[in-house]
């Protein structure tokens, strides 16, 4: 079995930053993790593996930076890794980014399983997983919360729904999303981190992929952020100063009173 893995790196979430003229988040100069809900979909993937066999490929767009994220899957236990990377990407949405992701998988080829985590942390759209699956045009499945079984042609699984629990199978290969409840990840090993040092990445680009350039980045994005607040919350109210005896009970008439008034009481 061969798996891919898509993960993404992320700012932290203290350090979010957005850039008022283009809409799109800030990440250079800022410190930059692995997307933690990419954590389920990476331990998801290794245990297929040591289950059924096979192999891990971790995949990630991003500038060079995004290498760190890729050799700290490989430390988890994942075989190889490829990094999408091109200043072309720059600025890209959902759209564009599942596109790309999507010709880097038919780059690689010949997988069965694509696994990735519910969503990312700084867009929280949960849509390049499903666009890429719609790209590639194979079955998807999200908010997978267990894999019950694998076959040489199809996937048995259970979706989380608002209700319960919905039981799928699902024709191989295809495109899963998980949620947290699909499994505890695992630290990376000494062993991972010495081959991660070691491993040679490789890069995909428009150099040496095949991409519609009118698809690509921020000039292929068709949404747009066209406006950026920060929200402000305001809150009316009346201060009351109870120093002694006699100005707590005034305090507490005054907050019945009021509570009356808003019929609560």
């Amino acid at each position: 079995m061969k798996i891919i893995v898509p993960v993404k790196q992320v700012p932290e979430s203290s350090n979010v930053k957005m850039d008022p003229e283009t809409g799109t988040v800030i990440r250079s100069g800022v410190e930059t993790v692995v997307n933690p809900l990419d954590f389920y979909a990476l331990e998801t993937a290794l245990r297929l593996k040591e289950q059924y066999g096979g192999t891990v490929t971790v995949l990630s767009m991003g500038p060079s930076q995004a290498l760190k994220a890729l050799k700290e899957a490989v430390a988890m236990g994942c075989d190889e890794a490829i990094l999408v990377s091109d200043r072309k990407f720059c600025g890209a949405d959902t759209w564009s980014t599942s596109y790309t992701l999507a010709q880097a998988v038919k780059k690689i080829g010949g997988y069965d399983l694509i696994i990735t985590g519910e969503r990312a942390t700084d867009g929280d759209t949960a849509q390049v997983g499903p666009g890429i699956a719609s790209w590639l045009d194979i079955p998807v499945a999200t908010y997978v919360a267990k894999i019950e079984e694998v076959t040489d042609s199809r996937i048995v699984l259970e979706r989380l729904v608002e209700d319960g629990y919905q039981i799928l199978s699902v024709t191989l290969p295809c495109l899963i999303s998980v949620v947290k409840e699909i499994a505890s990840p695992r630290l990376p090993t000494l062993r991972g981190k010495i081959y991660a040092r070691q491993l040679h990445i490789p890069v995909f680009s428009t150099e040496n992929m095949e991409l519609e350039p009118t698809a690509l980045g921020l000039k292929g994005s068709p949404t747009r952020v066209v406006k950026i607040e920060t929200p402000k919350v305001t809150r009316g109210g009346r201060v009351v100063k109870a120093g002694d005896d006699e100005g707590v009970l005034s305090a507490v008439d005054q907050l019945m009173a009021f509570l009356e008034a808003k019929d609560i009481v």
